[in-house]
């Protein structure tokens, strides 16, 4: 038994686990599991650079972060770094800032190792059941980008692309005309609340040319069980549930139906700031982002032809906890 701690930073949230990880059993138990929404992409689409107020947001998490790790006592740490600290020009000072905090130097790693630790802390667990066909699509929406790793015990192909919810939302539900002269580091405007049926007509043609990048490595018609990861994916899938409180234990492993998914994007498409935050299941953080992180989804659904979605909670978090385990 092994008590590792890992910490996934990406573009809209950054997320701890500490575990205790058995390799001969693989069972891993969770000591702590945690999440903040710091938007450290904040503005990184249009500007190319991490906003200081997006760093020290993300600081201060580590901070917290770092107290955790520290009475758990955990053996090994591995900070992850994903899209929006790959795109950054002041990547360093990102860098320093979490050196200086946990005493490791987050790894900015490629999109396809990303998916690599997703496509690990998703099936790991799936592998062994009868009742869930291979091989797996694993669909992993972060904020910047999305992963797409196709595989049975191991990966057989991997691609990521830039389709995240957080990017989608700031390149296209915003009105130009009444976000002209806002400070750099910021979002350019002010959300079209709800989205003009143009707006939605622009993240589907984004999504769609991504999917068509994706396809060239990642043969997604070959996807016997769809598997998603992340806050776009658990977020939908709590609302199609009818949650009253966020219940990780409800979600995890659940099947949403196609048409479950579509109702819910439309609703999510369809509502004011105001109605999606009134959502009992709504963090905070993704009440912006919520509807392009569904329409994403539903996109992916419907090019892969998948009847459902199987919903992880267990994704990139635990591979990179898998990673320390040896």
């Amino acid at each position: 038994m092994k008590r590792v701690a890992a910490i996934d930073c990406g573009t809209n949230s950054i997320r701890l686990l500490v575990a205790d990880c058995d390799p001969a059993t693989g069972e891993l138990t969770d000591l702590d599991r945690r999440m903040q929404i710091v938007r450290l992409g904040q503005g990184v689409d249009r500007t190319g650079r991490l906003a200081p107020e997006a760093l020290e947001r993300t600081f201060a998490a580590c901070r917290e972060y770092a107290a955790v790790i520290k009475d758990l006592g955990a053996e090994q740490v591995r900070f992850v770094a994903t899209s929006a600290s790959r795109d950054a020009e002041n990547r360093a000072d990102f860098v320093r800032g979490v050196m200086d905090i946990l005493g490791v130097e987050p790894e900015v790693i490629t999109g396809d190792q990303e998916a690599e630790f997703s496509f690990q802390g998703a099936t790991k667990e799936l592998a062994g059941r009868a009742d869930v066909e291979r091989p797996f699509l694993v669909v992993d929406i972060g904020g910047g980008s999305t992963e797409f790793v196709l595989g049975d015990g191991s990966v057989r192909a991997a691609r990521s692309v830039d389709i995240g919810c957080v990017r989608m939302t700031e390149r296209h539900l915003h009105d130009p005309d009444t976000g002209r002269g806002a400070p750099e580091g910021t979002s350019p405007a002010p959300l079209t609340d709800p989205p003009s049926a143009r707006q939605i007509d622009a993240i589907k043609a984004d999504v769609a040319a991504a999917l068509d990048h994706a396809e060239r490595t990642v043969p997604l018609g070959e996807a016997a069980t769809l598997v998603g990861l992340a806050g776009s994916v658990t977020t939908v899938a709590a609302i199609a549930l009818g949650l009253e409180r966020y219940d990780s234990a409800a979600i995890h492993h659940s099947r949403i139906p196609l048409a479950q998914v579509r109702e819910t994007t439309d609703r999510l498409l369809s509502s004011t700031h105001a109605e999606r935050a009134a959502i009992p299941v709504m963090h905070p953080g993704r009440v912006d982002v919520i509807a392009a992180g569904a329409l994403v989804l539903l996109s992916i659904m419907e090019r892969v032809g998948a009847r459902e979605v199987v919903v992880s909670e267990h994704d990139i978090l635990d591979g990179i906890a898998w990673s320390l385990a040896g």
